[in-house]
């Protein structure tokens, strides 16, 4: 992604233990934690500069002595971290993530201070290699194939200032905007690199693009009218063709994607022949079995999305965008009273068995 961090390979080891004091049975102080910790406004990136060598590394547990037979715990160190952080192994299994700020994770334990039982030993902190994965946090994740007017569209419903040109690939690092509305309500949306087929098996930008989509509440689709074409070597593929494919990558990467509510803008309506080719999709997603045929079989998905509100919009005229940001609304809020109504219902149900 350029200048954009998205992945870090740190070094983290907890302190070793204080000396015990064997003529007095003093205990020596346990070796000091190393601690991940959610902060907003930090970035991968900062750690990097901050931290060149990316070892992290625990104070030692105090000894035992005459003053003090209990020696102090040894000092923690404490690494701040983005949120949307997955600390993973070095063998690529997920231990923990951090999704708000405040959060903590123990990414290595201190040693114990020699006592009794270690014959008056201390013992070395645990020491390991993690990698911190970066997945944005968004209410909304726009998905399509390159140019197909996500950066534009993103412009125009918030007050992110991403790379707008007229050639693919434009968004090279994730954008993230805010939609802010007249009561003050504020949305967070993701504007991803974007898609190309077989990017579920890491093609283009792959997963860098996909994992991100992971922790999006909501998915927007934009779509051009007038279809797609990477370049002159690969096929043409209509609206509704991008559409099916575009859920085909989502369904090979991870099923669960699909069951996110999703909403589709059809993008460019200021284009020619725009308003006949708008008909024609319109039909083929009413009844998109009887289409299917248009592609390869391999390449149509299992289940196709469906579709919470098809907004037309054109961000060169301003055509639907405001609506689109009613609807983004609309959405977030049935979503955010459906996860409310739900949790009463537990409430109440625990009350019940309790009683």
């Amino acid at each position: 992604y350029g200048n954009f961090i998205g992945n870090l390979r740190v070094y983290v080891r907890g302190g070793t233990g204080g000396m015990g004091y064997p003529r007095l049975g003093g205990e020596g102080g346990r070796g000091g934690d190393v601690w991940f910790v959610a902060q907003e406004r930090t970035t991968l990136k900062s750690i990097k500069a901050r931290y060149p060598q990316k070892r992290f590394v625990a104070g030692t547990g105090a000894n035992s002595s005459v003053k003090a037979l209990k020696g102090e715990k040894g000092k923690d160190c404490e690494v701040h971290v983005p949120l949307g952080i997955s600390v993973l192994c070095d063998d690529g299994k997920e231990i923990g993530e951090l999704n708000a700020a405040g959060e903590r994770f123990l990414a290595a334990r201190g040693g114990l201070g020699g006592s009794l039982v270690t014959n008056f030993l201390p013992c070395k902190g645990q020491r390991r290699i993690v990698h911190l994965d970066l997945k944005l946090i968004a209410d909304v994740g726009l998905v399509g194939f390159p140019n197909a007017g996500k950066s534009s569209l993103l412009s125009k419903i918030s007050h992110a200032k991403p790379e707008v040109a007229n050639y693919a690939f434009t968004t090279v690092q994730p954008e993230l905007g805010k939609i802010m509305y007249a009561d003050y309500k504020q949305i967070s949306v993701a504007d991803l690199p974007g898609l190309i087929e077989g990017a579920h098996a890491n093609k283009g930008m792959g997963h860098k693009f996909l994992k991100h989509v992971e922790r999006t509440k909501q998915l927007l689709l934009v779509v051009d009218i007038s279809g797609f074409q990477l370049s002159v070597k690969t096929r043409f593929r209509t609206a509704f063709e991008t559409i099916l494919l575009l859920t085909k990558e989502l369904e090979l990467y991870k099923e669960e994607l699909l069951t996110k509510p999703a909403l589709l803008a059809i993008n460019k309506m200021d284009l020619p022949c725009a308003k006949d080719n708008l008909d024609e999709l319109m039909k083929q997603l009413q009844t998109p079995q009887d289409f299917l045929h248009l592609l390869q079989e391999e390449m149509i998905p299992a289940s196709t999305l469906e579709f919470k509100d098809i907004i037309p919009t054109s961000t060169y005229t301003g055509e639907g965008i405001e609506e689109l940001k009613a609807r983004i609304r609309k959405c977030i809020d049935d979503e955010a009273e459906q996860e409310n109504e739900e949790y009463r219902k537990k409430k109440l149900l625990l009350l019940q068995t309790s009683e």
